[in-house]
């Protein structure tokens, strides 16, 4: 692993799921992981509902948007988490695949994305705190 591990948080559209994880793992980690997000079929803007539930734990997603999946993005990472993007991931030896299932916030009100963040954040915590220990 580098001296500074790289994260790559990859779903479909890239406007939900990848978006708050990355958002959360760059709050939490504060500079001690680079992250990245991606979508395999980008959407045309992040969902409302997750700039909203983000904004309520202080986390701005208002700048980000949906970024394409980039086989430079999975070389670069050291760790790459899919949420619901199938196969269409590629895969290279000697990089730690995860695949989080975790509902689709698309369409969902803010009251059903809230359950959705929350468990993004208990994963992301877990994450971080492992790659802490691999550090060490």
């Amino acid at each position: 692993m580098k001296e500074v591990p790289e994260v790559l948080f990859v779903c479909v559209h890239n406007a939900g799921r990848s978006q708050m994880a990355a958002g959360l793992l760059d709050h939490h980690a504060q500079g001690r992981v680079r992250v990245r997000s991606a979508g395999s079929a980008p959407a045309d803007e992040i969902n409302p509902a997750v700039i909203t539930v983000m904004d309520e734990v202080g986390v701005d997603l208002s700048k980000e948007f949906p970024k394409p999946l980039t086989t430079e993005a999975v070389q670069a990472a050291d760790v790459v988490i899919t949420m619901g993007c199938g196969d269409a991931c590629p895969i290279f030896p000697g990089k730690r695949y995860l695949d989080w299932e975790l509902p689709d916030p698309s369409g969902r009100p803010v009251a059903e994305v809230r359950p959705i963040r929350d468990e993004i954040d208990t994963r992301v915590r877990e994450l971080l705190a492992e790659l802490a220990e691999a550090e060490l």
